[in-house]
Formats: C-alpha cells, structure tokens, sequence
C-alpha cells in the first residue's frame, strides 16, 4: 500500500532526527568545559599596540596643540612615527618660532624646507618645513600651502639656513617668499623662463644650450625637436635580430 509505505518512512525519519538531536545536545560536562575554555582564553584586538616613541609624539602633538590653538589646523603622527602639523600660511613664523624657543620643543634647527606641486588642488603648492632638535632628539614636519598668487612670509627672520632653501623652492616652483632678503633663481641660469618643477612644465623645456663656435661661448636658444631626427622604435629588440642569428636557448648559454 503506498499509503502505508509513506507513513513508515515519516515515522523513520521522525526517530532519526529525534536521535540526531540527542547526539548534538551537549551534556553537562561538555558544557562546563567549554565555559571554562573561554574564561581563560585571552580577548583577540585587532588594534596594534603603540610604540612608546609613537606615543611620546602623541603627547608633544596635543601640547603643542594646545598652547598654539588658532595655529594649528592638523596635528597627527604618522605611520612611521613622525610628527605633523599642517597650519595656515599666516602662522607660520609664529609656529616656527614656538617650535624654536619653546622649552618643551627646542626645535633649533631647520633641516630642510622644500615644495611640493598638486596641480588638482586649489592651493597647489605644499612647503614642507623639516626642522630636528638636537636636545630633546626629536623632528618635526610643519607643512603650509599656497597658490601662484599668495606669497608666503620669509622664515629668514627664524632660521638663517631658510635663506638658500627659499631660494631654492622659488627657483623651482615659484613660491613667492615675502621679506626675504635676496629672492633671486639659485639652481637655473640668468633669464630662465618657467619653473622645471612644476607639474605642467614641459619635459623638453622651452630652451636648449650648447656651445657656439662661432661666438666661442655657451648660447641659449629655444629648443628645436625636429621631427627627421627623431627615431620611434616600436618593434622588440629582439625582433630586430636577422633570422640568420637563429634560436639561442636557455640550454645553449
């Protein structure tokens, strides 16, 4: 009868699931020693631990943060354990004199100040201020931006070695430095035209120098690219060998 057959099979699968259920149902014991494995199983962070230079970097940014309030837009320590701190360009020469005579700073010397070109941003230009101290062991990176516009106040006034490297970025990038002293092209030659480090110089550049026989001396005439003497290999160089040279394989070297 397939009526009973049905039935017979229901009333199988009901007491196999019934002793299925038995056997997963944990007993007492297995219950307690489970409850004690997770006591004693210490929490999993994914957070690293700080390093203690990482947190002493920490702790000098919110003091400085706190004494220079109005100053300071962006205080952080990277990655890499170092300190930043991004202000406006109207605050730099206070910051900077903060960072030099403070006693908890002694930042005394400046390192190095160069620019950085973001062509995409409305205020293009980045300086970056690297400034070591030597008692305390510590760096610091003061960053500040501008555009082709806006110039920036000197930090001659702060640090004497700013003098060349303001030279420098205004050379390069055409920073423009108010108050210093002797803004004048330090990498380039006389009556160069551009700024190489720009993002929209052109490779090439505008001019090319070369010695004249005729006048006996280096002239400065714009650049010429002719086109017959420019040469486009567009092959493989290995595909440039005559069939005569045949297969070398690995075997055969």
């Amino acid at each position: 009868d397939p009526i009973a057959t049905m039935a017979a099979l229901a009333r199988l699968l009901r007491q196999q699931s019934a002793h299925i259920g038995r056997l997963a149902r944990p007993t007492p014991a297995t219950s307690q020693l489970l409850a004690r494995r997770f006591e004693t199983t210490p929490p999993v962070t994914e957070l690293v631990s700080k390093s203690p230079r990482h947190e002493e970097l920490e702790e000098l940014a919110v003091h400085i943060t706190s004494m220079l309030p109005k100053y300071i837009q962006i205080a952080q320590v990277t990655h890499t354990d170092e300190l930043e701190l991004m202000v406006p360009p109207s605050a730099v020469i206070p910051v900077l004199t903060f960072l030099r005579d403070h006693t908890v700073c002694q930042f005394k010397s400046l390192a190095d100040l160069c620019a950085v070109d973001y062509p995409q941003r409305e205020k293009r230009f980045e300086v970056v201020y690297n400034l070591l101290s030597v008692q305390h062991n510590n760096r610091i990176r003061v960053k500040t931006y501008c555009d082709e516009l806006t110039p920036i106040e000197s930090a001659t006034s702060v640090f004497t070695a700013a003098d060349w490297y303001e030279r420098e970025a205004w050379d390069m990038y055409g920073v423009y430095f108010l108050g210093h002293p002797d803004l004048r092209r330090i990498l380039t030659d006389y009556g160069f035209e551009g700024h190489p480090l720009r993002k929209d110089f052109p490779l090439s550049g505008f001019v090319e120098v070369r010695y004249d026989e005729d006048v006996k001396r280096v002239v400065c005439e714009p650049i010429e690219l002719a086109q017959e003497f420019r040469k486009f290999e567009l092959t493989s160089p290995w595909e440039q060998l005559p069939a005569s040279a045949g297969t070398v394989v690995p075997k055969d070297v």
